[in-house]
């Protein structure tokens, strides 16, 4: 019987000193090249795991009056290749595909249909500046509504004419806040902010807010997560 009762108290011990070990030897793991990148990723996969878990789809980002906003002329101009991918504004389409009732290219005329939405909110880069503007667009879940989307799927993903990409879940596509966004200070969105359309997503850091839109998809698979993110970094990065 002590004998038992030793044993159960020597793996409890054992149990307490390997919790104690296991900070030092994922350190010393890092020392070692082939599992850094795996590390990583896992500690980035934690991380967006908790950042969606602790989303919240009814709560509204900070929107600012507009005394606030800067100048449209001191808004930063910002794209990861091109400031401007040359789209063809007379012919541009954005074409819808996936889980949808209706795909198909949607003309721009079909967004502006839709209510609009205006909102002064900030935009946050990834490089450490930010920035209050003025936006306006479509909801992106009322456009969902229109095409008749499966919002049970838990993507959309978008390709750029600048050839970036990017993919939101679903959660934040519903947001009352994500617009397709043709706006910007309450005239017609220029080429270098990523006209005709972009994303909008005051929930989210700026490189989720992908310019010059093409394809819509809603999907239950992503073949690509973004850009960056495909790069290593955050998935979901809410705000």
């Amino acid at each position: 019987m002590e004998s038992r009762i030793d044993n159960r108290r020597f793996k409890r011990i054992k149990r307490r000193e390997l919790l104690k070990l296991a900070p030092v030897l994922a350190i010393g793991a890092f020392a070692v090249p082939k599992f850094q990148e795996p590390l990583l990723r896992a500690g980035l996969g934690f991380s967006d795991w908790v950042s969606a878990g602790l989303f919240r789809s009814g709560h509204l980002a900070t929107t600012f009056p507009d005394s606030e906003v800067v100048p449209l002329e001191k808004f930063p101009i910002n794209g990861y290749d091109v400031e401007d991918p040359g789209v063809d504004l007379d012919k541009w389409t954005l074409n819808v595909s996936g889980a949808v009732q209706k795909p198909g290219p949607y003309k721009l005329e079909q967004f502006q249909s839709l209510p609009r939405v205006r909102q002064n909110t900030r935009h946050v880069c990834v490089e450490g500046w930010d920035v209050i503007g003025r936006f306006g667009g479509a909801r992106l879940s009322d456009f969902l509504r229109m095409i008749g989307a499966d919002t049970s799927a838990p993507f959309i993903s978008v390709q750029c004419a600048d050839d970036y990409y990017e993919s939101l879940d679903m959660a934040t596509a519903l947001h009352p806040q994500t617009l397709l966004c043709y706006e910007m200070y309450d005239r017609p969105l220029t080429r270098e902010h990523g006209a005709p359309l972009r994303l909008q997503v005051p929930t989210k850091v700026g490189y989720k807010q992908a310019k010059y839109l093409t394809d819509l998809k809603v999907t239950n698979v992503l073949d690509r997560v973004g850009y960056w993110e495909d790069q290593g970094y955050s998935s979901f990065y809410g705000l």
